[in-house]
């Protein structure tokens, strides 16, 4: 069991903190008119040019991006340090399958993971005697309702767009894990797994301070923000080439509400591709100005986050592949649902 200690704090660093609140807030209410006046004034680019919408676009994501994972991210993880990944196992392992899964779902939302600790969270969750059903609500649910994404989602497009997507992502994850556990697939389960069931450790106090909570919250903000710097900036780039050069004829054709076809094509051409939920919300920004719906627009972001092939090339490690296609097939299925669904109901 985890414990906090109110114990006093030094009022200089309260004052480290509250300065660099305050200066986080300066640059997110001048980083657009400072990247508007290096694009076209300092840079002399032509407004309305190709080249120039792209630089400018380019100019302006970049620290409005970063600015909302430094200061949203520490946020959140702050209040993430609440519940550790050993008191989330306990209390999954606790709960009945339809509660359980639910929880699983929710859990995944503030407990974030790549494809390189699929496994051991796996594993960990065998361990605790989760159903499997359970634990793929929660596989399912982590990477594609990333909290990274949600803030980005509401600072660039506002709570109504973000929260859409965490319900869409929500509602795949539990029926996904409702039907793998209905499945009884335990059987493509590596057997070194199941032997590991009952030996999973226990649970520790740990008395932490505010100071430690801040210090801990913001090491992990600056070391996320070095590992996907480079996915940011791959994907604003090109996003900066779809907003200045992609026709919008072009994206109406491929994604566009025209195309009967258009979810599962932009689902498609997500599978073989890589990428954190961070990394993709320039490329998402970038096809909702050029005119894609919403449905298929998430149904794009979903299918890079859940259903990429290097995830499932990590997860044979400890399933096989029967258990991958189903999993691979059911969430599938659900992102196809939500693209047509969200299409039909946001005009």
């Amino acid at each position: 069991m985890t414990t906090i200690a109110f114990h006093r704090v030094r009022p200089s660093f309260w004052l480290i903190v509250g300065t660099a609140v305050f200066a986080w807030l300066v640059a997110w209410l001048t980083e657009a008119p400072v990247s508007d006046w290096l694009a076209f004034t300092v840079f002399g680019l032509e407004r309305g040019s190709n080249f120039g919408e792209a630089v400018a676009f380019f100019l302006l994501d970049v620290p409005k991006v970063l600015l909302l994972l430094v200061g949203i991210i520490t946020l959140v993880t702050l209040i993430r340090g609440f519940f550790p990944p050993e008191r989330v196992r306990l209390a999954l392992a606790g709960r009945g399958r339809l509660a359980g899964t639910v929880a699983a779902a929710s859990f995944g939302i503030v407990t974030p993971f790549c494809s390189c600790s699929a496994v051991p969270l796996f594993i960990g969750f065998v361990e605790a005697g989760i159903p499997l059903g359970v634990t793929f609500a929660f596989l399912i649910s982590s990477p594609m309702v990333n909290e990274v994404a949600l803030v980005l989602l509401w600072g660039l497009f506002g709570p109504g767009i973000a929260l859409t997507y965490m319900a869409a992502g929500l509602t795949v994850a539990i029926v996904g894990g409702l039907i793998i556990g209905k499945l009884g697939m335990e059987r493509y389960v590596e057997d070194y797994v199941w032997a590991m069931q009952g030996k999973g450790g226990t649970l520790v106090a740990v008395e932490l301070t505010w100071t430690d909570r801040i210090n801990d919250a913001w090491a992990y903000t600056k070391d996320l923000v070095r590992r996907i710097t480079p996915y940011l900036m791959i994907g604003i780039g090109i996003g900066a080439v779809i907003h200045g050069y992609a026709p919008t004829e072009l994206v109406a054709a491929i994604g566009g509400r025209s195309n009967p076809l258009a979810v599962p094509i932009v689902v498609l051409i997500a599978v073989p591709l890589y990428s954190n939920a961070a990394g993709t919300i320039p490329i998402v920004q970038a096809l909702l100005g050029k005119g894609m719906p919403l449905g298929t627009t998430l149904a794009f972001m979903m299918a890079i986050t859940a259903i990429s092939l290097p995830e499932f090339i990590i997860l044979r490690r400890v399933i096989r592949w029967p258990l991958i296609a189903v999993f691979a097939t059911v969430v599938t299925i659900g992102i196809l649902l939500i693209g047509y669904l969200f299409n039909a109901l946001i005009p």
